[in-house]
């Protein structure tokens, strides 16, 4: 059984009847379980849909549903499928403590792999779990690889029990699912020659693995540091070589680069990004592969559409890894705008100056940041920093964090949403996030331009 949380006006679903509380047992005598089967039971033309409505009302639908109009419902949230491995580098074990518990999840779901990109290990499935992925043709779905070699993924999982898998990938790639899979590389477990091994059996695998991307550990100062530490310059540099020579034999024998390091082992190594026609359709950008050619495409595609800020002094506030690889970004906007583009480069005062990323900014550090910089006409914050509700991770919202700050704030994720047809004056009325200096902070970045944030745990 699933149950309505919401139901859009106008809709299928309305008309039908459903209210947020309705129970909903089963389409064609089949149990719902979930939202997997909600969207793929319901996708019929005509179906039977069996309720409960919150009075206590048992009542069967015979349901006629023209092609392509959606039923307009949205489910209350999915109880999530737990990680059973216990990896000495997950980073939501990283975490400080206080925080809000979601952030204590460690997610394994298949679902999630599938809908939102969410990286799964595979460790957990069930037969019947097999058969869904197979008969809902899931696909392409995520997995967190790390090693082939069985011994080796026992030992980073932490998990005795967890099955081999290669023959696990074999069995599903045989059966129509693809996947992109990742390693995150852990030193002296599996790199070296064991990171050959990895991408020798995935390549072998055939072309069902779209991707395979490589990155370096990432640690907290909460992390278990006593058990495994953060890759070497050198070691980034050998696994890097690793990485082209598998990414030139896949150019040669399938037409594209297939492995993949991410922006930060590039970094970490000290080596230039490649460029962003090697990333094709950036596939694995949400992983930290390609984000930063990403970013500039975008910009480029948006290059007619963006507005004249000459005479405007603007902020961009960043995590320390993408502190050295923005410059290049702004001067490309800059060109373009006529403005003054700023680098607001933030340490991370909640996991500590190993977290690099911009996507676990706390908001404090943020503020920190800009409270005193009445100099600038807008700033730009990360919008991968904070969640669907629009709070970042130290719990405050969007809304708070601009009514703290001398200047106008918006969230981006690549510098066109926040700037394309509404330009700084837009900012200053306040149709993004304001700040104290304006009317009431608000913001109204509209939900729709968020996916559900991925868990950061690297299982």
């Amino acid at each position: 059984m699933v149950r309505v949380q919401a139901v859009a006006p106008g809709s299928l679903g309305a008309e039908l009847g459903l209210v947020p509380g309705t129970e909903l047992h089963a389409v064609n005598g089949r149990a719902l379980e979930d939202f997997l089967d909600w969207e793929f039971l319901t996708a019929d033309e005509q179906f039977i849909l069996s309720v409960t409505q919150p009075d206590g009302d048992a009542v069967e639908y015979d349901v006629e549903r023209p092609e392509g109009l959606a039923m307009g419902v949205t489910l209350e949230p999915p109880r999530i499928r737990r990680c059973a491995n216990h990896c000495d580098f997950c980073f939501v074990d990283g975490n400080p403590t206080g925080m809000r518990p979601p952030l204590y999840i460690r997610d394994d779901d298949y679902r999630l792999s599938f809908r939102y990109g969410n990286f799964a290990t595979l460790t957990n499935l069930k037969p019947w779990d097999v058969e869904r992925i197979v008969e809902y043709r899931l696909s392409p779905l995520y997995v967190s690889v790390h090693a082939t070699d069985p011994t080796v993924r026992r030992w980073l999982l932490r998990n005795p029990e967890a099955p081999e898998i290669v023959p696990q990938l074999r069995s599903l790639v045989g059966q129509g699912i693809r996947f992109h899979t990742q390693v995150v590389l852990v030193p002296g477990a599996n790199d070296g020659a064991e990171l050959v091994r990895t991408l020798t059996d995935l390549f072998g695998l055939g072309e069902a693995i779209l991707s395979v991307s490589v990155v370096p550990v990432a640690l907290t100062e909460y992390s278990k540091r006593e058990l495994v530490r953060e890759l070497r310059r050198g070691e980034c540099r050998a696994a890097l070589a690793t990485v082209d020579r598998f990414a030139t034999r896949a150019l040669t024998e399938r037409g594209f680069p297939w492995c993949y390091g991410a922006d930060d082992l590039y970094l970490q190594a000290g080596a230039p990004l490649p460029p962003a026609e090697w990333y094709g359709e950036f596939e694995q950008r949400e992983n930290g592969v390609g984000a930063v050619r990403y970013l500039q495409t975008r910009i480029a595609a948006a290059r007619d559409r963006l507005p004249d800020l000459v005479g405007k002094r603007i902020g961009v506030v960043t995590g320390t890894a993408m502190g050295p690889l923005m410059p290049q970004v702004l001067a490309d906007v800059a060109a373009v705008t006529g403005g003054r583009f700023e680098l607001v480069v933030v340490e991370n005062a909640l996991f500590g100056r190993s977290v690099t990323t911009a996507g676990l900014l706390p908001a404090a550090a943020i503020e920190k940041a800009l409270r005193e910089r009445r100099d600038l006409d807008l700033s730009l914050v990360p919008a991968e920093a904070v969640n669907d509700d629009l709070v970042f991770i130290d719990e405050v919202s969007a809304a708070d964090l601009a009514e703290r700050l001398p200047m106008p704030v918006r969230l981006s994720y690549d510098f066109a949403d926040a700037l394309v047809e509404r330009g700084t004056r837009n900012a200053e009325r306040g149709t993004q996030v304001e700040g104290r200096s304006r009317h009431r902070a608000r913001c109204v970045v509209p939900r729709s331009d968020f996916r559900v944030p991925r868990l950061e745990g690297q299982g």
